[in-house]
């Protein structure tokens, strides 16, 4: 029987962000260096994952709600843009590599979540093409230095799921995030606009077509807001945004809601909204989606 250790390479180091730790480790301290750590400790946090010259100071404002003396499992939930998923999958490796140090995955609540039935499982090809969850690693590594070995990793990549599945998920979840131990994460740029993404509202009221993403996302953001997953689908069905981690912010209202159902109190709040470019006219688009850093008490 085999021990081999798998890992999964930094495969978008190099080009999303820089693959040298010391330049990596000094770019995302000088970005948490400049936001407040008024709300720590966070028990989940909404951040982007675009390349981290669009993002990277934005994500600060949600990793700075870190506390990494109490945080001992990071549930890290990202949306898949590559392969067709209609459930959730995990992945296949045990370790996943950053330029700054490698993170463990816990094969203990992984085998917890093999056992209920409801998840597939990623190819390494598949978790190394994906950057939804890969760009929330280096973050990660970095929240957590000052106690680096004493912390395990639940990346779950999210299909497109149903309300209804949603709701299972968010129920699943649910206990883990009811752990104050335990942080997730939940990876997501808002709105991707023009041509190339096949959307293109725009709301005159508001001025220039930025202005109207602005207002179109901070609704959505109002809405995550009042952590009612019912009143977010709805919003989703009423103007289509793009937001491409709509279903792991969907996951994660769901679980909130259960918990709530329990009597824990819960209130989540956006720190921080960035866009990735203004677009003025109908030729312009935003490939980068927009950005908004989150936490949860």
């Amino acid at each position: 029987m085999s021990n081999r250790v798998l890992c999964r390479e930094a495969s978008h180091a190099g080009s999303w962000y820089t693959a040298s730790g010391p330049q990596l480790s000094a770019q995302l301290e000088g970005w948490l260096s400049q936001v407040q750590s008024t709300k720590r400790p966070a028990r989940a946090i909404i951040a982007p994952h675009a390349g981290y010259t669009y993002c990277g100071s934005c994500a600060a404002h949600a990793y700075k709600q870190v506390d990494p003396s109490i945080t001992r499992r990071i549930f890290i939930l990202g949306p898949s843009h590559h392969v067709p998923l209609s459930r959730c999958a995990l992945s296949s490796v045990d370790i996943y590599r950053t330029p700054l140090y490698d993170l463990r995955i816990d094969q203990k609540v992984y085998a917890e979540l093999w056992k209920t039935g409801m998840f597939e499982r990623m190819s390494l090809q598949t978790d190394e093409d994906e950057h939804s969850i890969e760009m929330h690693l280096p973050y990660t590594a970095k929240a957590m230095e000052s106690h680096k070995d004493e912390f395990t990793i639940v990346p779950v990549l999210v299909g497109a799921l149903s309300e209804t599945k949603e709701q299972e998920f968010g129920k699943l979840f649910s206990k883990y995030l009811a752990d104050p131990c335990n942080l997730f994460v939940v990876s997501s740029d808002f709105c991707h606009w023009g041509q190339r993404f096949r959307y293109s509202y725009y709301d005159e009221s508001q001025g220039e077509i930025y202005r109207s993403i602005e207002h179109l996302d901070k609704m959505g953001m109002s809405i995550i807001e009042q952590l009612d997953p019912v009143s977010f689908s709805n919003y989703l069905k009423k103007y289509h945004n793009t937001i491409c981690g709509r279903h792991p912010i969907g996951v994660l209202l769901n679980a909130i809601t259960e918990l709530q159902k329990n009597g824990m109190n819960m209130s989540f709040s956006f720190l921080d909204y960035a866009q990735s470019g203004q677009c003025r006219n109908w030729q312009d688009s935003s490939d980068k989606g927009r950005k908004a850093g989150v936490k949860i008490l």
